[in-house]
């Protein structure tokens, strides 16, 4: 379980007024940065031969249409009539996580095994849910470690199936990881895909719940009371290279999609993927399974995509631990790398 709430770390951004006979009061929401520009990127159909030759994303909005600090004002008005009520989703979290965690595959012995945790979280938008089962889908097809994921999503269509993306969900998501592989030889792959503020806040966003947003603060002390020696950790929204300073360190690779003072591109209600997603995760890891090497092709891709485009570049960013490079040198000689897996919005 987590610990008791700590207001210097988890920052709500709901109030919720009562539970009163079984009624979840719906609350004002506060939401954090700039709405980032919008992009539709048709289904990315890969060929083995001609990874890079995938489409690249159309034109973005220009950010410039709002002030950086606009607050976030999505209409999440999309709550399934014939779903589970926000009451019956907030209370189930523990068991979704549980099951979830039952799921898991064990590790193979005699090598060091890769786990990952995707963490999409907004759910007013459909291209985080995209990426976190796309994510699922690379880990068991392209890296032939099938049951190795965890997919926590903030999502109207899959609140009965997957765990919420949320404060509580990912602490108990790690500590069941690290009870299935071996976290003093195992990578963990933690991805998390959202909007971010200038002030390095994470959106976390499943209305009307009340969820507790992420900052690098709060995500570095997560990890730090884990056992995880080896981590490669993606930051995928605005504003994110505020991530690298704090989260940087022996046995750990960060990566974020854009300098902590600029805006990454690519998502949006119209979205199918964003532009670091399409750059590192369909382009970049079909390309190769070295995950560094990835990050340096999907980089020249993305400020190709943003010179045509005319936008200020989002300048992703990376910090390499000692260590980490080997430990994934060492994972890459033992893993079955398998076929280019297409990428196609979730269904």
């Amino acid at each position: 379980m987590p610990s008791s709430l700590d207001p210097r770390r988890r920052t709500p951004v709901y109030t919720l007024a009562a539970f009163a006979a079984g009624v979840l009061i719906t609350v004002g929401v506060l939401r954090y940065g700039p709405h980032p520009a919008t992009l539709k990127t048709p289904p990315v159909a890969v060929a083995p031969a001609a990874v890079a030759t995938a489409a690249a994303p159309a034109a973005p909005t220009s950010v410039a249409d709002e002030p950086a600090d606009a607050a976030m004002d999505v209409d999440n008005g999309d709550w399934p009539a014939d779903g589970p009520t926000p009451e019956q989703v907030f209370t189930a979290q523990p068991d979704r996580v549980r099951e979830a965690v039952a799921r898991l595959a064990p590790r193979v012995p005699g090598h060091p095994n890769v786990y990952a945790v995707a963490f999409a979280g907004d759910g007013s938008e459909d291209v985080f849910r995209n990426e976190a089962e796309y994510l699922d889908q690379l880990m068991a097809r392209r890296f032939g470690s099938p049951g190795h994921t965890l997919v926590l999503e903030n999502n109207p269509a899959t609140l009965s199936t997957h765990p919420l993306a949320s404060w509580t969900n990912l602490e108990q998501a790690l500590d069941g990881l690290a009870k299935v592989m071996d976290p003093r030889e195992d990578i963990l792959l933690l991805y998390i895909a959202t909007h971010g503020g200038s002030d390095h806040s994470l959106l976390v966003d499943m209305d009307p719940i009340p969820l507790d947003q992420l900052d690098p603060d709060g995500l570095r002390d997560i990890l730090a009371k884990r056992p995880f020696r080896w981590k490669v950790l993606v930051v995928n929204a605005c504003y994110s290279g505020g991530f690298v300073p704090v989260l940087k360190g022996s046995g750990t690779l960060v990566m974020t999609a854009a300098r902590a003072d600029r805006t990454s591109f690519g998502c949006g209600a119209d979205s199918d993927v964003t532009y670091f997603g399409h750059a590192w995760l369909v382009d970049g890891l079909n390309a190769t399974p070295d995950v560094i090497d990835a990050f340096g092709r999907a980089r020249g891709e993305i400020a190709s995509w943003e010179k045509r485009d005319a936008v200020t570049p989002s300048e992703p960013q990376i910090d390499v631990g000692p260590g980490i490079g080997d430990k994934l040198a060492a994972w890459r000689k033992s893993a079955k790398i398998g076929p280019v897996v297409p990428f196609a919005p979730a269904q």
